[in-house]
Order: structure tokens, then C-alpha cells, then sequence
């Protein structure tokens, strides 16, 4: 039987600490690492974070951006940077925030979710602005293969406050009504105590008062993007997340891949440290 995306995550979550590394080979690191500007350059980056993390962090997160900026190889790159992360034996998660209706977006889950595509990951990041129902066959492919999905709720750029934080008819936020729905659908699919499989995406600097977030139930993985160069630290887990603190998977990207190629390994030793510190006190 497979084992649930959602007990998985648990699972690294308690062995590895929290940290996600983010894969994301900006035009300036590509420079600063002394690699070209293009999809061999993005393959190689992709390919020394995934070497890095192996054995020091349990999860990465692969942007697609910018492999996608260099068409058809940038993709035949990140083919190569999504097996190698899973070969090795990290969570994946594939940051591409697909959102359609229907069977566009069936297309989309089959590309990222799917055992044995091209572009096969043990998450992808979602877009339920269209509607958290348009997901629906998203999530029966992300259940049937094990895989987990993450709906962004709490987005922490300014510019999505005014849709994300207005009032629905049911009275909470659109944030908290996304999380509702979703958290319905895993107390549905998964059995007691299970840590449901469709996690959320929250900003690390959301403030949950604002965005009228709570704790929710069952508990599910949180993807939270702005640790690090964005303003959040280890020390803000437990005060940002509170007592859903233990689902979080802090993402770091620019923080940890400035260390450079000779010093990746060592930033993301140092950074696994401080959030097994913030842990134990």
C-alpha cells in the first residue's frame, strides 16, 4: 500500500527538520556561480542543490520559472534536476502554481503527479482561484498515486491582500474558506490522526489574524515560502505558525544558494541547526 503524501512529509519532517531548498537558478546566481546563461547552466545549478541537500535536508522545491525561460531544454534540464532529487531520496515539489477547469487542468496534475512522466514529482504547488472544485480531479490523481498537492491560501506579496483577505459570503476570508474546503476534503480521504495529503501554501510573513486564519484540522503540510532573504528566520517558526508549527516546511532559497556552489552544502548543514535548535527550546 502507499504510503499518503501527507504521512511522508511527516515523516521527513521528523527526521530532517523542516527545511526546503529551494532550486530557483536566478539569472544572478547562474552568474555569481559561474554558469552559463542557459538550460545547461540551469541543469547544473538544479543538479549541485540536489548533490547538497542529498543527506542534510529532506525537501526541494524546484521554481519552474526558470527552467521554462529556456524553452524546450530548460524543460529537458529540470526532467533531469526532478529525477535526480527523487532518485536521491528528497520530497520534490514541483513550484509551477498551475490553476485551470476541467480537463486543462487533469493535463496539468498528469504532467506533474503521474508516475512515470516526464515531469514527475511528489507534489505540485496549485492555484484554486478558479475555484478549489476545479482541483477536484487534481487531488484524485494526487491521492491514487500518493503524491501530495499544495493550494495556495496565504500568499505573502501585497498585491493578492485584497482578493485573499475580502470576505465571502460565508463570512471568513477567502484565505480561511480555502482552507476550510480543503481541510473537509482530507478529514474525507484520510483516516484519524492521519496528516492529510493537499497542503497549503502560507507565507511565512502572513500575519494569520489579518488573513483570518486558525488552526486547522486534520493537519496537513504547510509549504511556507519567506524564510530567510524575505524576512522570516528559524526563531519566527513557533511565533508565526504556532501549534501548526510541526507541519511547516520553511523554504529557503536565495538565503542558502548565495553561499555559492563550494559553500551550499555547509549553508544548508548550518540552517538544518538552527531549526533543530528552535526545536528543542
Amino acid at each position: 500500500m502507499t504510503t499518503p503524501f501527507g504521512e511522508r512529509v511527516r515523516a521527513v519532517l521528523n527526521e530532517r527538520g523542516p527545511l526546503c531548498v529551494g532550486i530557483d537558478p536566478h539569472a544572478a546566481l547562474l552568474d555569481a556561480w559561474g554558469l552559463g546563461q542557459d538550460a545547461a547552466g540551469t541543469r547544473e545549478f538544479g543538479l549541485r542543490v540536489v548533490e547538497a541537500t542529498a543527506g542534510r535536508a529532506g525537501v526541494v522545491k524546484p521554481q519552474v520559472s526558470f527552467f521554462e525561460r529556456f524553452g524546450s531544454a530548460g524543460f529537458a534540464a529540470l526532467e533531469d534536476v526532478l529525477a535526480a532529487a527523487r532518485a536521491a531520496g528528497l520530497v520534490v515539489i514541483a513550484d509551477a502554481k498551475r490553476g485551470d477547469i476541467g480537463t486543462t487542468m487533469d493535463a496539468y496534475a498528469s504532467a506533474w503527479l503521474a508516475p512515470g512522466s516526464a515531469f514527475e514529482a511528489d507534489a505540485l504547488t496549485v492555484n484554486p482561484f478558479l475555484g478549489v472544485g476545479a482541483l477536484d480531479g487534481t487531488f484524485d490523481l494526487a491521492q491514487a498515486h500518493g503524491k501530495g498537492v499544495f493550494v495556495l491560501a496565504a500568499t505573502s506579496n501585497p498585491e493578492a491582500e485584497p482578493l485573499q483577505r475580502s470576505q465571502s459570503e460565508t463570512g471568513r476570508s477567502v484565505s480561511a474558506d480555502i482552507v476550510s474546503v480543503v481541510s473537509a476534503r482530507n478529514a474525507e480521504r484520510g483516516r484519524t490522526g492521519e496528516w492529510g495529503s493537499i497542503g497549503f501554501v502560507i507565507g511565512a510573513t502572513v500575519d494569520w489574524t489579518d488573513a483570518g486564519l486558525a488552526a486547522f484540522s486534520p493537519a496537513a503540510p504547510i509549504l511556507a515560502p519567506g524564510f530567510g532573504a524575505q524576512g522570516a528566520s528559524p526563531a519566527d517558526l513557533h511565533r508565526r505558525f504556532g501549534s501548526m508549527s510541526p507541519a511547516v516546511i520553511a523554504s529557503e532559497s536565495r538565503s542558502i544558494l548565495t553561499a555559492g556552489p563550494h559553500g551550499l552544502a555547509d549553508a544548508i548543514e548550518a540552517r538544518v541547526a538552527e531549526y533543530r535548535e528552535v526545536s528543542r527550546g
